[in-house]
Order: structure tokens, then sequence, then C-alpha cells
């Protein structure tokens, strides 16, 4: 235990779990935020009677939220009310009849060889791999500062290279179109890429772990959606001490010689402190908020990275139920490679606004009847598009939404109402609000107006993501999805506790002892 101060910046996901291990860790801690509550991505906003996560929605690895929760002497169970979701979710592909996935090895080798001869045991040796690799991932290259090659020369792990090698080399979609012919089950296999800001094309094939926690660990859904899960570890912050200052805007981290002294505030006040974490955005971190010869990152170096998806998400509150429509949903277009072109590449002849076709619904209402009056449902879609400012904003946050944003939107529900049998959609809708990719840059300074973070690509994976610490300041730290270990709430967590692994000097690869 010790008795130094530390000041995290932004109360994200990140930045709630860094202040309770933080906290328990002995700091005096203050949690800096712009914004007037917590939560940050993972927000809630409630309209007409329809409450709405404006953020994440898939509770996956749930291992990480276990352990997480296990630093602190408490279980899950006590802290969330999970539900397992039956089917995980409901595939629509275009032209095609839907397909319901269920969670667990055996059910999904069936769905896989009803649907093409063969794939059933193609598909448990494949699940083999993912399980595997999960496993190696989570034991030596998640929980890790990569400040020691303990990670790498493991006699264990040596005999794996050449596995390693070949998982690097070869992108997501060929390793998959090398083991299924079907077009739906290739999508099933690759639409992790999504959750990982990425193409199938360029994400490394060691991605495939990914379908271990969907098809075999299985897809969960916390009553009263992320909101809960943010709500718990803030708890957790709170119960160990942490305090909040909220909308408080930080302009600059401020500076004693090569150390960090503190933050200064858009008040003109000072907050000081002996540590910083900041888990607000990395572009945002090194480029707004430190000066030039401090920076780690320039921004020659973020101009040759991939900032990910944007996004446009619509929420929608509509009369009447929808049973043609699981709690998950995806929504796949025949050629979806025309879709990431789009996204990623620039515009094509068929999807000339960059919108993705292929899109997501979640209607938390089938599980959750907290989420909408009754007789009502909840829709939340989002529709991946270019990390790019310049398509606007929605009209949850503002009076009107951009052009851009409004024609996308519509065009995705013209696409459910086709697609998903429900032609009467748009005459039921009672709420209807957008964010587009300019509210993530003006909300939380997100990069490019990406919405989960840098893509995982091979350049951007593991150590090649950067650094949890600042090699300019040697007492500023780094949590989020927008460095080490990577996108998504689980990753978050991780990368908080990383930055307690860094405090303490602790070069091990694997997660912490749990109480």
């Amino acid at each position: 235990m010790n008795d130094s101060s530390a000041i995290v910046i932004g109360a994200g996901a990140a930045g709630l779990a860094t202040a309770a291990l933080l906290g328990r860790e002995g700091y005096s801690v203050t949690v800096v935020e712009r914004l007037g509550t917590y939560g940050g991505r993972s927000g809630e906003e409630t309209i007409g009677g329809f409450r709405f996560d404006t953020g994440p929605s898939w509770y996956l690895m749930p291992d990480a939220f276990d352990h997480f929760f296990a630093l602190f002497g408490a279980r899950t169970e006590d802290l969330l009310d999970l539900v397992d979701l039956s089917p995980a979710y409901r595939l629509f592909p275009e032209g095609a009849d839907p397909v319901d996935v269920e969670s667990g090895r055996a059910n999904a080798a069936a769905l896989f060889e009803s649907l093409e001869p063969g794939a059933g045991e193609q598909l448990e040796r494949y699940l083999d791999s993912a399980g595997s690799v999960h496993d190696m991932a989570v034991e030596r290259f998640l929980y890790t500062t990569f400040s020691s090659p303990r990670s790498f020369v493991d006699k264990a792990l040596r005999s794996r290279y050449a596995e390693l090698a070949r998982l690097l080399a070869v992108p997501l979609d060929a390793f998959v179109a090398a083991r299924f012919r079907d077009t739906r089950l290739r999508q099933m296999l690759t639409y992790p890429a999504v959750f990982l800001s990425s193409h199938p094309s360029r994400t490394p094939s060691m991605y495939h772990l990914m379908s271990h926690t969907d098809l075999v660990q299985g897809v969960r859904y916390p009553q009263g959606g992320f909101a809960a899960v943010v709500d718990a570890i803030h708890t957790l912050a709170v119960d160990n001490g942490a305090e909040f200052r909220f909308d408080a805007e930080v302009t600059a981290i401020a500076l004693d010689d090569a150390r960090a002294t503190g933050v200064r505030l858009a008040d003109g006040s000072e907050l000081a402190a002996d540590l910083v974490v900041s888990c607000a955005d990395l572009h945002f971190t090194e480029t707004r908020l430190l000066p030039r010869k401090m920076r780690t990152y320039d921004e020659k170096w973020f101009g040759s990275r991939d900032p990910g998806l944007g996004t446009v998400l619509l929420m929608l509150g509509v009369e009447g139920e929808i049973p043609e429509l699981a709690h998950h949903n995806l929504l796949f277009s025949e050629n979806w490679e025309d879709d990431f072109a789009a996204v990623f590449d620039g515009p094509t002849a068929t999807r000339p606004d960059q919108a993705s076709r292929s899109i997501y619904i979640s209607k938390p209402s089938a599980t959750d009847p907290s989420t909408a009056p009754a007789g009502c449902e909840n829709l939340f879609v989002l529709i991946p598009t270019p990390a790019a400012v310049d398509l606007g904003h929605g009209d949850m946050y503002a009076d009107a939404a951009s052009p851009a944003v409004e024609r996308i939107a519509d065009s995705a529900l013209d696409t459910i109402a086709r697609w998903c049998g429900v032609p009467d959609l748009r005459e039921r809708i009672v709420v209807r609000r957008t964010l587009g990719p300019a509210d993530f840059a003006q909300r939380y300074h997100a990069w490019s107006g990406g919405s989960i973070g840098p893509a995982h690509t091979l350049r951007q994976s593991a150590f090649l993501r950067g650094s949890n610490r600042s090699k300019k300041v040697p007492n500023l730290y780094y949590a989020g999805a927008t460095t080490v270990p990577g996108v998504g709430v689980p990753m978050c967590l991780i990368s908080a506790e990383n930055v307690l692994k860094r405090l303490r000097g602790d070069t091990s690869p694997g997660p912490l002892e749990e109480l």
C-alpha cells in the first residue's frame, strides 16, 4: 500500500476499472470526466420510456469479467443478473431464410452440418484451435505490458512458434475459406472482425479465437444492459475510495521537466497528482494534451495507422412486438466484400454512401422488459461506416442529424423492413435517435470519429499496438480501447489491470492473482 495520488482521465469502462484497481492498491484517486456522468462510450439514454444503451451490447469473454470482479473478492453473479440468450443470435442472410445460432459446441456443430455436409466435424477442429489460441492469448498476450520477453521465450510457447507464425500471416477470411464453403458459415466465423474494428482480410487468423467466445463460452445479457456493468465497476471504484469530478474538461497534462504533475482543466484550475493515467483516446492524449517534444506518438505515427470502424447508430422505440427479431441479429449481404471495401477503402459502385448493408440489430426488449414500455420494442441498430468525421452527427445530442447520417439510417430501416419481414416498421416508430462519427469525435475525442478503436490488424496487435506507458513522461500511463491490449469492454478491464502491473514492476504474462 502507499500514499501516492493518481489522476485518471476519463470515466469510461477503462477509467472506472483503473480507478477501482488503483484505489484498492492504496492510491488516492481522482477521476476527471468531461461529460456529466460516467460510462463514456458505454452510455445510456432514456427517451419516451425507452432506455437505450448507446454503446456496447454483446456480453462476451465472460472470463475477463469474472476475473476482474474476483480481484476485489467479488463474484459476477453477485453483481450482475446475467441471462443466457437462446438463440445466441439470429442470422439474416440476404436472399435466404433466417438462421438461429445457438451457443455450445454441439449445437454449433449440428447447425454447421445441416448447412454444409462435413462442416460439423470441420467446426469441431476449428473450435479446438480457437479454444487453444484463446487460452494462449489469455496466458501470454493479453495480461502483459510487453516490458519483458518472458511472454515469448517460454519453452511451452516456443513449441508453437510455427503455428503462431501461420496464424499471424494468414488473414482471417482466407483461414475460414480454406475450411468452409457455405457463405453463411464463412460469415458466421469472420464477422467477429467487426468487433475488432477491422476488415476480415486484414485481421490475422489468430483472432479466430473469437469464435470460442460466442460459440463455446456463450452469449449472455446483463439485465439493465451494459449500463448495469458500468454501474458495477463504478461502485467498485467508489468503494475503493475514488472521487469523481464530472463536467471537467482536461486541456493539458501538467509537466515539470519530464514528469507529469497533474492535469489542467478548462476552467483554468489544476489538479496535482503523483501519476496520471489517461483513459482518453490515445490520439487525443498525445496530440492535444502533451507538448510536441513530450509525445511518444506523433501525427506521423498515427498517419500510418488504421483508426478502425466508424458507425452510424440508430436507436428506435417501436410500437407493438417484432417477433421476427431475436435479441441479437446480424444482417449479412450476399456480397459483403463490397461492404468492407466501402467502409475501409472508399465508395464502391454498389455502396456509394460508404455505409455497409451488413448491419447489426439488438432487441434488448426481448430479454429485458425495463428497456421499453409494455407492448413496445427497443431496437439498437449499428451500421458500419468509415471512421470519417465529415459523415456528420446524429440527432441524439443535436436538433437534427446530418444529411449523410439520415440517409444511412433511412437505408438501414429499409433493409430491416425487407430482410426481416417487418414491412410496417417505419409506421410503428415512436422514438428515433441517431449518432454518427462526428458525435464520437466531439463527445469522446475519438480519433477520426472511430466508434470502437484502432483496427486489430497485424501491425496493430499485441506489442505492435503500442505501450501502456509514455516513453517521454515516465509517470504517464494509458488504458482503454485505443491502447493495448485492444478494443471492447473486456479489453478495457484488462488494460486497467496492466497499468497496475506496470506500476508494480510485474512483467509476468498472465492475470494477477485473485482475492
